[in-house]
Parts: structure tokens; sequence; C-alpha cells
């Protein structure tokens, strides 16, 4: 079956400063949360791979910028590294040399016909800040996002239509705060909580400014927040299971997207905290600016969907409360999986997602930000000519822009597809295990790139303006 892209539909791909850019022009004093994250442990990242190098990015711009002009990407979203880019934390002075950087890459996105779209924060938090203030958990940092936030606008504000504030932002609170899995490897669910609750209100302070200071805004620009908000499926329509999905929903997607699309908390949030006796620092005051100061636009980032059953063991009450006192994961009987990743495909659960947004938030104007499927040991699909051979990857990307089309017919208020990612890059942990590119980056080969089939297929795609799909299979040997 043919399906031709929407008019005027976006089509892209997405990285991450820290991702890609290396360690380059990078002075003492100037590590990421990431970055020192690999430098206390760099045994915990797959065969020692972390953002030293990266993609080199920072060396290989314009080389990149080409090649995706090649592929007929149309948009490419990034991030500044805030810790590369501000010289003062506190006060907010401009690093000049990093400035430069990022004016002239996306001078040469638009030279090559692509869209900028930048993020503010990619999990760049300035070591720094961690160490002095405790990252998020401070209102200070609040501040000195503020100020970082208003540097970026006056770069880039003349070239850039798109500004998202965080990426993913309930992720590092969840993983490095709340779970211990990441750095810095703490088990505090309050503190979590104030992490994110104090992203939200940095969220609303950079929404005002844009639109206040009109470093774009009034010229059609845009600025939001990227969520990894999938649906949430109960195992059964029972009273518990669906009492469990309710809860998981809340703490896993509402804390963020209701204050940040509709501008409040859901009304049992704060009660439950207090109930488990994790309350977080909030003021009236705040919650008045978050009211006042919604999205533009939302950016989406999906990969799996989040499937959960009512707990059948009770919680362990000399453990710290934790959402998952409310719910456990489920998994689904036959389900479609990529088994590098441990993930399940569900194309779907994009759809559903998107009735969510236009039932539920007001048909908010939004973007998938990410989407992709990262796979391990792509040599093995190698042709004759070293050409990835990831149709996996091509049906993968191709069922779900079917799924994500049908809800724009519907209605949704949908006007892009970003890919994730452009090129291979590093990731937390994982490094360059998983591969998730139209573009490989040959390690053993001075990290030289080359198109993967699907590379090539999605410059047919945006050739043609449509392409062809049946059912999807998959191609794991």
């Amino acid at each position: 079956m043919k399906y031709y892209l929407p008019k005027n539909f976006m089509l892209g791909a997405s990285a991450a400063a820290w991702q890609t850019e290396g360690w380059t022009g990078k002075k003492p004093g100037q590590d990421s949360l990431l970055d020192a994250a690999y430098k206390y442990s760099p045994e915990r990242w797959h065969e020692g791979y972390g953002p030293a190098v990266a993609t080199d990015f920072y060396n290989r711009y314009k080389e990149d910028c080409a090649l995706m002009k090649a592929l007929g990407i149309k948009a490419y979203r990034t991030s500044i590294d805030w810790s590369r880019f501000i010289q003062n934390y506190e006060t907010g002075e401009v690093n000049e040399e990093a400035a430069q950087f990022y004016s002239k890459v996306v001078d040469e996105l638009i030279k090559n016909g692509v869209e900028p779209i930048i993020c503010l924060e990619h999990w760049e938090l300035p070591n720094y800040l961690y160490e002095k203030y405790g990252g998020w958990n401070s209102k200070q940092v609040v501040e000195c996002y503020v100020k970082y936030a208003a540097a970026a606008f006056k770069l880039l504000g003349d070239r850039v239509r798109y500004w998202f504030t965080f990426n993913e932002p309930i992720v590092f609170p969840l993983l490095g705060i709340m779970e211990g899995v990441w750095y810095p490897y703490k088990a505090d669910t309050r503190e979590a909580m104030q992490w994110n609750y104090h992203k939200v209100l940095a969220t609303a302070k950079a929404v005002k400014l844009y639109h206040e200071q009109d470093y774009g805004y009034k010229q059609g620009g845009k600025i939001g927040i990227i969520l990894n908000s999938a649906v949430v499926y109960p195992r059964s329509q029972s009273a518990d299971d669906l009492q469990a999905a309710k809860m998981c929903d809340l703490f896993e997607n509402r804390i963020y997207a209701d204050p940040c699309i509709n501008g409040e908390f859901p009304a049992e949030y704060f009660a439950l905290l207090e109930q488990h006796g994790c309350m977080i620092d909030v003021e009236a005051a705040e919650l008045a600016i978050i009211k006042a100061n919604p999205v533009d636009v939302l950016g989406f980032n999906y990969y799996t969907p989040k499937r959960v059953k009512a707990r059948t063991a009770a919680w362990n009450p000399a453990v710290k409360f934790n959402p998952r006192y409310y719910y456990d994961d489920y998994e689904l009987q036959g389900r479609k999986m990529n088994p590098s990743r441990g993930w399940e495909i569900y194309a779907k659960g994009l759809y559903d997602y998107a009735m969510v947004l236009k039932n539920e938030y007001n048909n908010i104007p939004w973007i998938v930000t990410e989407n992709g499927m990262g796979v391990a040991e792509e040599n093995r699909y190698k042709d004759t000519a070293g050409v990835i051979q990831d149709d996996y990857r091509i049906n993968y990307v191709a069922d779900h822009l079917r799924w994500l089309w049908k809800a724009v017919e519907e209605g949704s208020n949908c006007f892009g597809h970003l890919m994730w990612n452009f090129t291979d890059n590093v990731s937390p942990y994982n490094a360059f295990k998983n591969r998730y590119g139209y573009v490989e980056i040959e390690l053993e080969n001075n990290r030289n790139r080359r198109i993967k089939k699907s590379g090539y297929w999605f410059q047919k795609m945006v050739s043609d303006g449509c392409f062809d799909f049946d059912s999807f299979a998959s191609e794991y040997k």
C-alpha cells in the first residue's frame, strides 16, 4: 500500500550535543553531568566508549550538514551543551568560542536547507551546578537556567524558529536520582520529584522570557518541551489494573504534560506526595507562573509502549516510597520485540498518544522529536559493498509513519517526524552498542560516515513524497 506525505509535513532527524560533539574545545570545569558520569565510571560504558569523542560532530559538522542535504533531511533537532556554552554559570556569561560554534552550526544547517530545531537541555546540566547546588534540587539552578536560556535566545533567536526547554526531563531524575541506575546513583523519590518540579518551573520561566522579550516569538517562533510520555496500557480492564495504569500515567507522564500544556499539576499529585512523606518545596507564586506560561508546542519521543498491572505483592515498608508502590510492569504475550534493546515494538502507540493530545491537551501542535530502532552488531547485515542492509529499520519507521499519518488524517495537530538518529551516536552507558542512524559511524575507520540502506530509503521517500508499506516483518536472523 502506498502512503503519501501530509502537506507541509517536516521530515528529519534528531541528536544531542553531548552525544555527538565530543570534548574538542571544552575547558576545565565545563563538564556536563554526563561527562562527569563517564569520568566517574568509564568501565560502566560499553567497551569504554563515552562522550569524549562521540561522533566528532564538533569538527565534522560541515560534512554532516552536507550529508543531511544529500539525504533530503528537512529538519534537524539538536541541543546546546549548556556546560560548554556558558562561561560563568551564575551570571550567564557566554563562552564566545562556543557561541561561535553553535552559530556556525545553525548557519550551516540553514545553508543546506535544513530547519534548525534547538533544545536547551538534553541532560547537559553543568556538573558544577550539581556539585555546588545539588542540580535541579535547587531553585538557584532554575535561575541559572533562565540566564542561560536568555543568552541562547539572544544568540540564535533570529535564525531558530523552534525551541525546546528540555528533552525527556523525567529521565535523569528517574534513573539518576530515584532509581540509582545512572550517576549520581541516588535513590530518593522526594529529591527526584523536586528535580521534576523545578524543570517544569524552568520551562514556564523560559516560555515567559521568550514571549516577553520577543526573541523571535512575534515572527512565528515557538517554544515547547520534549516529553517521552508513552500511553500506559493496563493488563486488563479490571479496576485494579486500571488504577495501576492511572497511577503510572500520573507519575511518569502527567506531572510534566499537565502543567506544561494545561498549566496545572494533576489535582491529586501533591496530596500523594504528602501522603507518602515526600512532599516537595512548592510556592504559590511559582504555580502562578506555571499557570500563566504554557508551552506553544510539544515534542514527543516514542520508542516503546508502557504496559502495567496491579501489584500482587505489598511494598516493603522499610524501603522509601517509589511510584512503583502502585504498579508493576506487564509483558504482553506475543509482543513484537527489538531484541537488541529489549523493547516492545508497537507502532500504534504513536497514534494512540496523538489521540490523547487531541482530546485531552487542546490538540496542541506537536512533532515527533525521536523515534527509532537501536540494533546491535549491524555489521552482520552489510552487503558486499559494505552497506548495512537495515530493512528492519525501514520497516520500523514506515510502520510508525503510517500510524502517525492516520492520526493526522483524523485531525491530530502533528507537523513532523524526526528520526533518532541521523548518524549512529553514543548513548548513556550503552555507548555505541546499539546503532540508531540512517548513517553508520565507522568506529574502526576514524569515525567515517557511510549511508545505510535506510538512509537511501529515506532519501527516496522524501523525493517521491510517498512510500510503500504492506506489513511489518522483523529482519533479524
